[in-house]
């Protein structure tokens, strides 16, 4: 049924998703978009679920988007065309977790890049494994984030020191800035975010529905939604940027000669 993706059953009324390309570091292309936001919607339908759980297979939870894919083609929805285009498309795809009536858990542990924190702060709670690193080094050679989420998480300084420089936070580190809810030892990660997901499907769901909503909607009314939908537009100018340009231009004649040397003769 999923190519990209593990689903299982933990305990009652918890589902558990995996991002299953542990040899590429779960790099997020849009097959596996299409198969999680799928996936996440139709929880969203079925009375016995309560809660899902988002982790990743192998090492790490996502080294972010599949860069080495096309991103362009066979997307999971449609979004406006011209410049900024991605990033409208990927906001959408945040958002489309942000609005989903049941809670999502994101099980984080290595590190999530990029895409792959993205992915992680859509989720409504976030657990990191006590060594795990989670950041956006795209901001040191390539653009800002696709959506501006930030801010709105960890407050302006520290969102402004994660900008200029793309350093990482760990675990603790990640929680104190308020990105993560709660570290845990690596081996106790599992564990830990069962009892909690436990706890949570133990609250009827159309309450928790309305207390999910309520925090989304405190959020909104201070204008987040507006904001990252208008950061957006921001990063559509770095394709413009010669530093972005000259960048990309060495990204894929590296990724050409690659894919050319592992061509069979």
């Amino acid at each position: 049924m999923y190519t990209t993706l593990l689903v299982d059953d933990p305990k009652p009324s918890v589902k558990r998703i995996t991002l299953n390309r542990p040899d590429k570091r779960n790099a997020i292309n849009n097959e596996m978009r299409k198969e999680l936001f799928d996936t996440l919607a139709m929880f969203d339908r079925d009375d016995s679920v309560r809660v899902t759980i988002i982790r990743g297979a192998g090492k790490c939870f996502s080294s972010g988007y599949d860069l080495a894919s096309d991103l362009a083609a066979d997307q999971p929805y449609a979004s406006a065309p011209g410049d900024g285009a991605w990033s409208r498309h990927v906001t959408e795809g945040w958002f489309g977790i942000w609005d989903l009536a049941k809670p999502v858990i994101a099980q984080v542990h290595g590190y999530a890049m990029a895409g792959g924190s993205e992915l992680a702060t859509a989720c409504d709670l976030v657990y990191l494994g006590e060594n795990t690193q989670i950041g956006y080094p795209v901001t040191r050679v390539l653009s800002p984030p696709d959506m501006q989420f930030h801010p709105w998480l960890v407050g302006m300084r520290k969102a402004m020191e994660l900008m200029l420089t793309g350093d990482a936070m760990i675990g603790e580190n990640a929680v104190a800035a308020g990105f993560a809810n709660q570290a845990f030892a690596e081996d106790m990660l599992d564990e830990s975010v069962l009892a909690i997901a436990e706890k949570i499907a133990g609250v009827a769901p159309d309450l928790n529905q309305l207390n999910k909503r309520s925090v989304h909607r405190a959020m909104e009314v201070m204008g987040a939604r507006t904001a990252m939908r208008a950061g957006s537009e921001l990063m559509a100018l770095a394709t413009h940027q010669a530093s972005t340009k000259a960048f990309l231009e060495n990204a894929l004649s590296a990724m050409k000669a690659e894919n050319k040397h592992e061509k069979p003769d």
